[in-house]
């Protein structure tokens, strides 16, 4: 069994989409990104690289590749998973966690973990996505962007 853990943090911009979990949320403002800015899927494929050895997010899709503008982020887990299975490296379950005064995502959350479960390959019980907010604190607190933090476990 492999862990793995993953961070990623997004400022809000006008004029984007806002992209989460593969789910398009309404909101005044998307995230900045070179790709769709997916900051759930981006801190979920750290996880899986890390837990994998394999590097980060980064290494594997840089930012100041042109192939990689404004892609779907759901495109790179799914470019992830497939080095994971090249190592026959499989997911047990992912918990992840984002972090938003605003939108609310509740209504949401049901959505993306769906999503991610299709495209982990796992049934949609292994895969726990949660909204939180910072209580007005800090840069997520006072509306300037999300965070979203992840936890995967791998079977060899």
């Amino acid at each position: 069994m492999r862990i793995g853990q993953g961070f990623d943090v997004h400022a809000f911009e006008a004029g984007r989409r806002l992209v989460l979990g593969g789910v398009e949320v309404p909101h005044t403002h998307g995230l900045k990104a070179h790709s769709d800015g997916d900051v759930l899927l981006h801190a979920l494929c750290d996880a899986l690289l890390g837990a994998a050895g394999l590097g980060d997010i980064g290494r594997h899709f840089p930012d100041n590749d042109a192939a990689f503008s404004g892609i779907d982020s759901r495109e790179l887990l799914r470019r992830v998973m497939t080095q994971l299975a090249d190592l026959d490296l499989r997911v047990a379950n992912a918990d992840l966690t984002l972090v938003a005064q605003a939108p609310r995502l509740a209504a949401y959350v049901d959505t993306m973990s769906e999503n991610i479960a299709q495209d982990l390959h796992v049934d949609t019980s292994r895969v726990n996505v949660k909204a939180t907010t910072t209580e007005h604190l800090g840069f997520t607190g006072r509306g300037e962007g999300i965070a979203a933090f992840a936890v995967v476990l791998l079977n060899e």
